[in-house]
């Protein structure tokens, strides 16, 4: 059953990432104005899911409560020196189809990783619980489809053709499912390796949500603009108290 739950939420996350299809039908600023309500919807599913699920389950299943607080701060560690990897390397020559930009390389690598990481720890979700699996799974959903936007407009920006951009961000997309699978197989042989995942997770997605998310938040100054983007954020959170009633 777990595999089977595994399954069908990575080919979700995997699926996220032909979204960009359907964003090139819109125009530019419009989809600026409501792409960032889902910034905000997931940045309060990450911290949910984080605060709500993550952390509380890492406390009860581990006998060291020291553990667990370091395993958190290695997952803010690992996110940022992720993020600082991503970011190493640019080029200032004009893109173009036969020259892409070393940074849409960048991104491509830095996007399979994100999403191999993200499998590992909807797979070490699943391991705790199911329920868990879900609520970790809906807060990955609503944080790549703002990401997947953002990574194929960048690769096309980058020199890529949209067929081609389209397929690389597809695969990239499956490492999602072999870090799952990885961890469910290393788990018949590694007992408790979820009670390092889990916390390793919440850190993550306190990183994810409080450099990366947030902060776009507050680029813009309108109330209007401002109150439906705390609306939104509530309503993330929301979403993963509710998931409480099914544990």
């Amino acid at each position: 059953m777990i595999w089977l739950y595994t399954l069908i939420s990575v080919s979700i996350v995997s699926l996220i990432s032909l979204v960009g299809v359907f964003a090139l039908s819109f125009d530019r600023d419009k989809l600026y104005k409501y792409l960032i309500y889902f910034v905000s919807l997931s940045a309060g599913t990450l911290m949910g899911d984080a605060f709500i699920h993550l952390i509380p389950e890492a406390y009860e299943n581990s006998d060291n409560s020291m553990s667990v607080s370091i395993y958190i701060i290695l997952g803010i560690l690992v996110f940022f020196v992720l993020e600082k990897i991503i970011h190493w390397r640019h080029c200032h020559k004009e893109p173009c189809v036969n020259h892409p930009h070393p940074f849409s390389y960048i991104i491509i690598f830095g996007d399979s990783l994100h999403n191999f990481i993200d499998g590992m720890i909807i797979g070490a979700s699943y391991l705790a619980s199911i329920p868990l699996g879900i609520a970790t799974t809906i807060a990955v959903v609503f944080h790549e489809i703002p990401q997947e936007i953002g990574d194929f407009a960048s690769l096309i920006y980058g020199g890529f053709s949209r067929k081609k951009a389209l397929v690389l961000n597809f695969l990239s997309a499956l490492a999602a499912a072999f870090g799952a699978f990885l961890i469910l197989i290393f788990n018949l042989k590694v007992d408790g390796l979820e009670e390092f995942l889990i916390p390793f997770a919440a850190g993550g997605f306190i990183y994810i949500a409080g450099t990366d998310l947030i902060p776009e938040l507050h680029k813009s100054n309108e109330t209007k603009n401002g109150v439906l983007q705390v609306i939104a954020f509530i309503i993330g959170i929301g979403l993963m108290l509710g998931m409480l009633v099914f544990e």
